[in-house]
């Protein structure tokens, strides 16, 4: 079997100061059994509401194996983006998070799935259920693809997790350093900034 050059990259085309810290095929091997859990617990007309920017990557190969993994349940998820901003160009959050564009599709009365990259400190979670509760959705789920359970600051808990990190500046797979390395296909930490 021939392998992928985008999912285990060589080395020189890789950043020289980022160390993998989560391959590309162990994301895509646990995106695939996180969409096999969702789909066997959540209702088949699901909101995914993605926060961006950090989401994407992961929500867009998320999406595509709920098609996979719900296709016995007949899951048919539509997807909404809701930008915030609470970390700037730094690697530490600042604790206040603003909205940058908003959602344009109502949640009242849906079964939301708030999808987002990283759960820390839980300042941007916390806000994004609490704008959709505000907005009367009928339920609110929470998946991460991270989770570093050390820098929680707010008592949240995603319900699907990806990975338990320890607590350092990742980046790659859509998480970012003053929006570069996002294109990463891995997770890694920065050596060096």
């Amino acid at each position: 079997m021939e392998s992928n050059p985008h999912l285990n990259p060589p080395p020189e085309r890789g950043r020289k100061n980022v160390e993998v810290l989560i391959s590309a095929v162990e994301i895509a091997g646990r995106t695939a059994a996180m969409a096999e859990e969702i789909a066997g617990k959540l209702p088949p007309d699901l909101l995914i509401v993605a926060l961006l920017r950090g989401s994407f990557v992961f929500v867009a190969d998320l999406i595509r194996a709920l098609h996979v993994a719900g296709a016995k349940s007949n899951m048919r998820p539509q997807i909404e983006f809701l930008t915030l901003a609470s970390y700037g160009s730094g690697t530490t959050t600042s604790g206040e998070v603003k909205i940058v564009r908003d959602l344009s599709e109502d949640v009242e009365g849906r079964d939301v799935l708030i999808v987002d990259d990283i759960l820390e400190s839980g300042g941007t979670l916390h806000f994004a259920r609490e704008l959709v509760r505000r907005r009367k959705a009928k339920s609110i789920h929470i998946a991460v693809l991270l989770e570093k359970p050390g820098k929680r600051r707010i008592d949240i808990t995603a319900d699907f997790t990806g990975f338990i990190i320890p607590d350092k500046f990742v980046v790659g797979y859509g998480l970012d350093y003053a929006n570069y390395y996002r294109e990463l296909p891995f997770i890694g930490t920065v050596q060096a900034i």
